[in-house]
């Protein structure tokens, strides 16, 4: 029995990473992918956000998978492994606080795998500030270094500004991320790369804080509290249900934040993630649930 091929999507928090992989499923390939995803909270709300008609989608919460090899990976593989009809390829999506190279060498450990490479998504809007950063800088070059393709998110991939920090962080080549045409050339037509090096970045200490079961709120009430706030939220994503009906996708990242409107499948739920020291579950927890 042939190989089955992996690839790991990689980036850092909000850099665009569901968004690639949703465009990845309902794109005209021909191919049966399984999606692997491994979110940074006890709620899995990228796997909610994934839009998946023919593929499967499997769910690690809460499971870093950034310093250990987590044993639920193990088992999800296997599970991919033994199906009577497995998919054509598999993409593991990443979380943001992960190190995509130890996620890849999975590949490695498990013979019927076959290393296909790391694709890294860059938030162009952000990647300047975040490589200025000394608390985070180190783990998102980390992110960036190990990848075999670099695809630039919210910004033009000629952004000086951006080409400049890419640049700094040793990069020489990227794409834009809507650039799909190159992302599935990559993923499915190119030769097996080489399987990087572990860089062993430093990890900074991130607190974590998730509401499962979040009330009703109208898109003013939910943009007023979202505009208060405490600094320190490096993430935050969620579906909460809409007193209009229906429900929200909400996001932030660093300083910019958005509303809009969805279907409620998929399930609700609400986390958000900071570095330890510039905030706390339990402030997160009396911002979110403090009187509008």
């Amino acid at each position: 029995m042939s190989t089955l091929p992996l690839t790991v999507i990689g980036g850092y928090l909000g850099a665009g990473k569901t968004t690639l992989i949703n465009r990845l499923l309902t794109a005209d390939h021909g191919l049966r992918l399984a999606v692997l995803v491994n979110d940074f909270g006890q709620i899995n709300i990228d796997a909610a956000l994934l839009t998946s008609a023919r593929e499967d989608t499997i769910e690690l919460a809460n499971g870093c998978i950034c310093c250990t090899m987590s044993g639920d990976l193990f088992y999800a593989i296997g599970d991919i492994l033994d199906r009577p009809v497995r998919p054509d390829h598999l993409i593991v999506e990443a979380s943001g606080i992960a190190d995509p190279a130890k996620i890849a060498a999975v590949a490695v450990a498990e013979p019927e795998l076959r290393y296909a490479g790391i694709l890294t998504v860059a938030d162009g809007l952000n990647l300047p500030g975040l490589l200025d950063d000394p608390a985070i800088a180190a783990q998102v070059q980390g992110q960036l270094g190990c990848a075999d393709l670099i695809a630039v998110s919210k910004t033009a991939t000629d952004d000086e500004t951006m080409a400049r920090a890419l640049r700094g962080a040793g990069a020489s080549h990227w794409i834009s991320a809507e650039d799909d045409a190159a992302i599935t050339a990559f993923l499915f037509e190119n030769a097996a790369p080489k399987l990087p090096a572990q860089t062993g970045a430093p990890h900074p200490s991130y607190v974590q804080w998730s509401d499962p079961a979040p009330i009703p709120m109208s898109r003013a009430d939910l943009t007023q509290r979202l505009a208060a706030r405490p600094p320190g939220i490096l993430r935050l994503k969620g579906i909460i249900p809409a007193k209009e009906g229906a429900a929200w996708e909400l996001h932030i990242v660093g300083q910019q934040s958005s509303v809009t409107a969805r279907a409620p499948e998929g399930g609700i739920g609400v986390t958000a993630l900071g570095l330890s020291g510039a905030i706390s579950p339990q402030l997160i927890a009396d911002w979110w649930r403090a009187e509008i």
